[in-house]
């Protein structure tokens, strides 16, 4: 059973922590924080009107044919730019 704490301290308590950190600690902080900024982005997106709208318009492209693979768009790109 995992028990689950809530704590509530300032901001400036927190910095003085995170200083405190080596840097293999800080490292493993910012991993945890990346993850949960994701997960958080994410969840934004998917009750977002505009991003749904954007994704049902790039799975219609996708569905009748109209894209690009990214083989094509290299083999193009670099006979574009000689």
């Amino acid at each position: 059973m995992t028990a689950t704490v809530q704590l509530k301290i300032t901001l400036e308590s927190l910095t003085d922590a995170i200083s405190s950190l080596s840097l293999e600690q800080k490292r493993q902080l910012v991993e945890i924080l990346e993850q949960q900024i994701f997960e958080a982005e994410e969840e934004n997106y998917e009750d977002d009107s505009q991003t749904l709208a954007e994704i049902e318009a790039v799975q219609t492209e996708y569905a009748t044919g109209e894209y690009v693979t990214f083989d094509e768009y290299v083999k193009t790109s670099f006979l574009s730019s000689t």
